[in-house]
């Protein structure tokens, strides 16, 4: 079966606590829960949806203890999948506009919509509670160990927000969750909090008046700083108002004449530090930022526009994703006192869902690990050392790695030492496998067979503990 057939088909089977073979050793110090989070399902009734991102939530969870693996998935009982299984469409991100007319009337309103709750994007550990996240404000919690819904998930507050990110940075060295949220209305704002470990009250750090304003999927945090990119991708409330408009797709506008801003914003008092600005481009994934003397540094993934959007629509999506535009690894050097910006690419090849190792969030790291996207017939593995530019890659033919998760060893000395929990899909096997890497090589240490192929997914935590 082609890339495009096995990665985009629906899965409807759902399986609780299977022992999949096994190829290799796992780590006996391997001790935890990687949760991910995705679309599985793409067909409602006699219709398909138009975008990858309109798939139903699926999670996917691989515990490992003493050795071994236990693997499960389960669908997100949520109104939308309810909707679905009557064969009813709701309005998503690329399909149907019922549901986003919903947004349109609370947004001309200035009030909170009641959007889609198909939350496929990522997953989050908030105040004791897992929830699945997506850009929009209708989190849902669920059940860690068996993966059952358990309803939606709600803030003790009444922070204003139309879209919101679902890239919270854990911020171990805080004990905090920091992330933002967009309002619309005649002044939009981007409003950046925090979320103290063992609370429901996000903590407002700044709120900030938005260009345009602009969609904007993840941030950065320094032990100091909280940082978002302000890209020429627009949310168009009024472009969304045309009546041939399919759902929220259809409000974001590429307006290249406008400039990229960095807004460097100061964790505690929430005064903007800098602010520079340069040519137009889009990212979607930072990879990591620290302080170094005066100079704030951030990585991430830069595409130079914003057609990435269109090219995720399942029409666009061909075998081997000849027609998705690259984005490459920067590093952007922010200096405060002169508000000014530069900016250097790290590695040559494209590369996609960065990480780095958990105990260097917010702070210098030194390894960026990837998907990289560069080859037709597959997506490979990259480590990169953002000091020296080398990289080490794995590839293999057919095989399509998706997001990789490090996950350190207990006592480690250094932020390499420990192992890659990858995913990736074999279409020539119709499998997907759980794969282990060393985090310093990159040598295979095993491979787990799951019992069938699972859809493209999104975004992934690991747990310690549950």
């Amino acid at each position: 079966m082609t890339v495009s057939g096995t990665g985009f088909h629906s899965l409807t089977t759902e399986v609780h606590d299977h022992h999949p073979t096994v190829e290799g050793s796992i780590p006996d110090w391997l001790s935890g829960t990687l949760i991910r989070n995705g679309p599985a399902r793409f067909e409602v009734g006699d219709r398909r949806v138009n975008h990858w991102f309109d798939g139903l939530a699926m999670l996917r969870r691989y515990a490992f203890n003493d050795g071994s693996l236990r693997y499960s998935n389960r669908f997100l009982r949520t109104d939308a999948y309810a909707e679905a299984m009557d064969g009813r469409l709701t309005g998503q991100f690329g399909t149907d506009t019922r549901g986003w007319r919903r947004i349109l009337e609370t947004v001309t309103s200035l009030g909170v919509p009641d959007p889609t709750d198909n939350a496929n994007v990522h997953v989050a550990r908030i105040d004791g509670e897992y929830v699945a996240l997506t850009e929009t404000p209708r989190r849902v919690a669920f059940d860690p160990e068996t993966l059952e819904t358990r309803g939606h998930f709600r803030f003790h507050d009444d922070l204003p927000e139309h879209i919101t990110t679902a890239h919270f940075v854990n911020d171990p060295h805080q004990n905090e969750l920091v992330g933002f949220a967009t309002q619309f209305g005649r002044t939009p704002q981007y409003h950046l909090y925090r979320l103290p470990t063992g609370s429901r009250t996000r903590e407002i750090i700044a709120s900030i008046d938005a260009n345009g304003p602009a969609y904007i999927h993840d941030c950065s945090v320094t032990a100091n700083h909280v940082i978002i990119v302000e890209s020429p991708l627009v949310l168009s409330v009024f472009r969304a108002l045309n009546p041939f408009a399919e759902g929220a797709i259809d409000m974001l506008d590429w307006q290249p004449e406008r400039d990229t801003r960095v807004l460097v914003v100061d964790r505690n008092t929430g005064d903007i530090v800098a602010d520079p600005t340069f040519e137009s481009a889009f990212t979607f994934h930072h990879v990591n930022a620290y302080v170094d003397g005066g100079t704030i540094v951030l990585d991430l993934v830069e595409f130079p526009n914003g057609d990435i959007v269109d090219t995720m629509s399942l029409s666009e999506l061909g075998d081997g994703f000849p027609d998705v535009p690259d984005a490459h690894l920067m590093r952007y050097r922010i200096n405060p006192d002169s508000n000014t910006i530069s900016r250097t690419r790290l590695y040559d090849g494209a590369m996609e869902m960065p990480r780095v190792a958990r105990s260097v969030i917010g702070r210098r790291h030194r390894y960026a690990y990837g998907q990289v996207t560069d080859r037709t017939g597959a997506n490979g593995l990259v480590k990169v050392d953002c000091e020296t530019g080398i990289a080490r890659e794995w590839w293999k033919r057919s095989v399509y790695i998706e997001e990789p998760i490090p996950v350190q060893h207990p006592d480690a000395d250094s932020e390499d030492e420990g192992v890659v929990l990858v995913t990736a899909l074999n279409p020539q096997r119709e499998r997907t496998e759980l794969m282990i890497f060393d985090a310093a090589t990159l040598d295979v240490q095993a491979r787990a067979i799951l019992p069938h192929a699972e859809p493209f997914g999104f975004h992934g935590r690991f747990f310690q503990s549950m």
